[in-house]
């Protein structure tokens, strides 16, 4: 993945670890938990906890780990995925809170029913999470698959918004 020049980064506290946000000029472009497979080393990125993108996003991950929100409105910039990323980011974007589709279900509505694994290994690079829900993707039979921040946050993440999914171990950490 390639983030604008511009990018700029701070860190926030969740109930569930450390968050790295980052934004360029045009939005949001970077939310991983601390550790995340595919997180970008913002290290290169200006420290900007000020920046008025990542203070609104802050803001708004607070409320929704309060049980405040359920939905973001902060800007987003995808730009950092190839074109086929965006799609299915985009098509995550529509999943609302609460519910859940499998991967399968995605590539149909990206129009590429054959390509299941290129959108499973899609959404696993999605660099927004909770914010672009990748979260709420399951397997065809609805039990947790893989998830890039671990899956005792997915289950958490899940449960906060009252999604129902299939697994022997339901234990959050919220």
């Amino acid at each position: 993945m390639k983030f604008p020049n511009d990018t700029v980064h701070c860190r926030i506290t969740s109930p569930l670890g450390e968050i790295v946000l980052a934004a360029s000029a045009k939005g949001l472009s970077g939310a991983w938990f601390e550790g995340q497979r595919h997180q970008v080393a913002p290290q290169n990125w200006p420290l900007a906890p000020q920046h008025p993108v990542l203070t609104r996003a802050a803001a708004q991950l607070t409320e929704y780990f309060g049980g405040q929100r359920r939905a973001f409105d902060v800007p987003l910039d995808l730009s950092a995925g190839t074109p086929f990323q965006q799609a299915v980011w985009r098509a995550l974007l529509t999943i609302a809170t609460g519910t859940t589709r499998s991967y399968k279900q995605v590539s149909s509505e990206i129009g590429q029913p054959a390509a299941v694994r290129a959108v499973a290994g899609a959404v696993g690079r999605n660099p927004l999470s909770i914010i672009v829900p990748c979260h709420r993707v399951l397997g065809s039979d609805g039990t947790l698959t893989g998830y890039a921040g671990g899956l005792p946050r997915k289950r958490a993440l899940l449960q906060l918004e009252g999604a129902t999914f299939s697994t022997d171990d339901q234990q959050g950490l919220l």
